[in-house]
């Protein structure tokens, strides 16, 4: 049984030991040279590693429900772990000329992947809190990694004490839940809420858990931490916690709700539609004014986290299908427009002031062109991949009843095209400047960033596959 449990978890042991392997390597070597070599060897055993779950197959637990290896955990896996060492081998070349490049960042990397591969297969409430734990310590500290700076240690506290709150709230709705139903277990819970009667108690539950899971993906009103993060933490880690840990948090989100709570849809739906329609409008509203392309990004994040929710929202395998293609879009456009964001440099130093973008596109001419494709797919244009990912999760939204929230979404859409096309405005129409920026020769960074507008433009003719790989791991998630 042991033997047989471990080879499911194979996968996240490999992970974990090569990290341990690393660490007690780099303690007894010369650190500071390791850290580049570290940094894309884990990359690679994140590639590595995501083959070998796209190959895997069947509907398998472990450890008596508290792991569970389906198509819709390893849909998540692997947009994670391609994500996460995409973001590594993007930050390899901007962290070391800034002296931030140390051992540690790739092995924390690692830890957290780990513990947001445990977040996606959780079949127990104890195995949930798990896996959140493990990546949200780790997260906490690569946010206040540059440990020379104010803005990015207040970064990590603000992370940390929020962190614990949200933690705590789960904690305290989970200890509900567990007193309500006698059990930690998704498919014990949602045998005890299938008739649909449910008690105040459980329903206080319910809403603390999914309060605690909003945190995480910086849903309204639990979003206060993220532009104060973003803004503080250095570059490719904000670029981190846009892309890997969102789709891990929707992951688990989408895994409490249909697995454990899916007895009680109607009551659940109610709180997420919520969070959706405030997440989009303030996203959307807030990122208006901002001067700073980091902060921009955050209420950008939280707007596109609404969207998601929009497909979680509708409670049926169409909604999880939309979610997971609009996480896999939404990861690649945060993904290249994060590699255009570290390029930015005067005198070698980052800069991230919008107004720093005027008339880049006669000294860039190429890289303003991407750039102007990916804030057209972030704002969701036809017929660019992003106009898809929101067209999936409004119709998922319409088709399940939720007619007022999609057209919520359309309306947020269309105000928060303003601010992406304010920075392509700039970009084209902007005003001469004195001091424009570097133009250094980043070849990894240009790939990212041509790749992503690349698949922006050319995913429309099928979208990559993505769809029915999609729509075959919601099926095992809503059955």
């Amino acid at each position: 049984m042991i033997s047989a449990d471990l080879n499911i978890i194979l996968p996240e042991i490999v992970i974990s030991v090569f990290a341990m392997l690393a660490l007690i390597f780099a303690v007894y070597t010369s650190k500071d040279k390791l850290a580049g070599t570290l940094t894309w060897a884990v990359a690679g055993v994140f590639v590595l590693v995501s083959l070998w779950i796209a190959g895997m197959s069947g509907n398998n637990t472990a450890f008596n429900g508290m792991f569970i290896d389906d198509g819709f955990a390893r849909f998540a896996k692997v947009t994670i772990l391609v994500s996460a060492a995409a973001v590594l081998v993007m930050s390899q070349d901007y962290m070391s000329r800034r002296g931030l490049l140390k051992f540690e960042y790739p092995i924390l990397i690692a830890l957290a992947a780990v513990g947001m591969m445990m977040m996606v297969s959780a079949g127990n409430l104890m195995s949930l809190y798990m896996g959140l734990e493990l990546q949200s310590l780790s997260l906490y500290v690569v946010a206040s990694f540059r440990r020379d700076s104010v803005k990015s240690t207040e970064a990590g506290m603000k992370y940390f004490v929020l962190g614990a709150l949200s933690s705590g709230l789960l904690l305290f709705g989970a200890s509900l839940v567990y007193g309500y139903t006698g059990t930690t277990d998704f498919a014990a819970i949602v045998d005890a809420t299938r008739g649909g009667q449910t008690s105040v108690g459980m329903l206080i539950g319910l809403v603390l858990v999914v309060s605690g899971l909003a945190f995480k993906v910086s849903a309204v009103p639990f979003h206060m931490w993220t532009p104060d993060v973003y803004e503080g933490s250095p570059t490719p880690v904000t670029a981190f916690f846009a892309t890997a840990p969102k789709v891990a948090a929707m992951g688990l989100f989408a895994r409490v709700v249909h697995d454990a709570f899916g007895g009680v849809a109607s009551d659940w739906q109610q709180v997420v539609a919520l969070l959706s329609l405030l997440s989009m409008f303030l996203g959307a509203i807030a990122a208006i004014g901002q001067t700073n392309i980091k902060r921009l990004m955050a209420y950008s994040s939280i707007a596109h986290m609404g969207y998601a929710l929009m497909g979680l929202a509708s409670g049926t395998e169409a909604g999880v299908q939309a979610l997971l293609v609009y996480m896999a879009i939404y990861v690649t456009m945060n993904i290249g427009t994060f590699a255009f964001i570290m390029s930015m440099e005067k005198d070698g130093q980052p800069v991230v002031d919008i107004s720093a973008l005027h008339l880049i596109s006669k000294t860039a001419p190429t890289k303003a062109f991407a750039m102007a494709a990916l804030l057209f797919s972030l704002a969701g244009v036809p017929p660019l991949l992003g106009f898809f990912g929101k067209f999936y999760v409004l119709r998922a939204a319409y088709d399940a009843g939720l007619a007022w929230l999609a057209i919520a979404g359309v309306i947020a859409s269309v105000i928060g095209a303003y601010y992406y096309l304010r920075i392509v405005f700039f970009m084209y129409f902007g005003q001469e400047q004195d001091d424009a920026l570097d133009h250094r020769n980043t070849p990894v960074l240009t790939g990212f960033l041509m790749a992503s507008a690349l698949i922006m433009i050319v995913g429309i003719v099928n979208v990559f596959g993505i769809e029915p790989a999609a729509l075959s791991a919601a099926i095992t998630l809503v059955q």
